[in-house]
């Protein structure tokens, strides 16, 4: 991504890390958010939010300093202390309270660093990538690469298990179920697919842990035989080069969670990236008819 341009708009969808959001928690809706004006500095950035000593924002907020977490968490690693912003702040309205704060169309006016260069470069996985063949130790204790899912399609996903959240893992977990049992339905269709739920948290996620969580959502506790679903953990030495590639960013948060992008993809028999999705709005039929049609079913 250039650095060197003295803006940048964003236009991704919403998606927040994992940690309790600024403003009181609501219910998804459907009404059209509120915007206002924001100008500031940043101050810090983590995976998916960036603090802005921002000026007043009439009809909205005095002049603080606060975190945002941003609707496209990508740009955390475009903008670094001392940037001069502008950007949309959107909210939803809830009663006599503003809910689920994010910044979106930001613009850089000032950089702090101009030939600043990022320190982690973070790849987006695009269609036709050749997904390198990264090691995982999976939830039976036994090593797994990309490359023995070859000639298969492959759902992969990324979670912790002791993520608090009901939209982020949570929810991927869930949804891997529902694809796990639809696919179940199609004896063919079961046998050419696979998938796959990686953490990355291997300080916690043992294959113990692993086992445990991953019974708990195919409903077979401790008679899963895990033959078409792992779930799996890189070592720490390997777990950047897995989170850069596919795009997840991790930070730690407090009490011991960790904030944290999403990142679900979908690989064809051939080992080629055929679909990203970075957000959590993806719908389990949808991914199910993509794998049936690489599939060739």
């Amino acid at each position: 991504m250039l650095r060197k341009a003295l803006f940048l708009v964003l236009f991704a969808s919403l998606l927040s890390g994992c940690r309790k959001p600024v403003a009181p928690a609501t219910t998804s809706s459907t009404a059209v958010p509120a915007t206002f004006h924001l100008r500031g500095k940043v101050v810090s950035t983590d995976a998916s939010h960036v603090t802005i000593d921002g000026e007043a924002i009439p009809g909205f907020m005095a002049a603080m300093t606060m975190p945002y977490k941003l609707k496209d968490p990508i740009v955390a690693t475009e903008l670094h202390p001392g940037d001069r912003i502008t950007a949309t702040v959107l909210a939803d309205k809830d009663g006599e309270y503003f809910s689920n704060v994010r910044l979106d169309d930001i613009v850089i006016i000032s950089q702090a660093r101009p030939d600043y260069k990022p320190a982690v470069q973070y790849h987006v996985p695009k269609a036709g990538d050749e997904v390198p063949d990264f090691k995982l130790l999976n939830q039976s204790d036994r090593t797994i690469r990309f490359s023995q899912f070859k000639g298969k399609v492959l759902l992969l996903t990324f979670i912790y298990t002791r993520c608090p959240i009901a939209d982020y893992c949570l929810r991927m977990s869930h949804n891997f179920a529902e694809v796990d049992q639809a696919l179940a339905a199609d004896p063919e269709l079961y046998k050419q697919t696979h998938l796959l739920s990686i953490s990355f948290d291997p300080a916690y996620d043992t294959p113990k842990v692993l086992r445990s969580y991953g019974g708990a959502y195919t409903g077979k506790y401790t008679n899963e035989k895990f033959l078409h679903w792992d779930f799996a953990v890189p070592s720490k030495k390997d777990l950047p080069a897995i989170t850069q590639y596919f795009d997840v960013g991790v930070t730690p948060g407090d009490s011991n969670t960790l904030n944290h992008s999403l990142s679900t993809v979908l690989i064809g028999k051939d080992g080629k990236v055929i679909a990203w999705y970075p957000t959590n709005e993806w719908k389990p039929a949808d991914i199910v008819a993509q794998m049936k049609q690489a599939a060739g079913v």
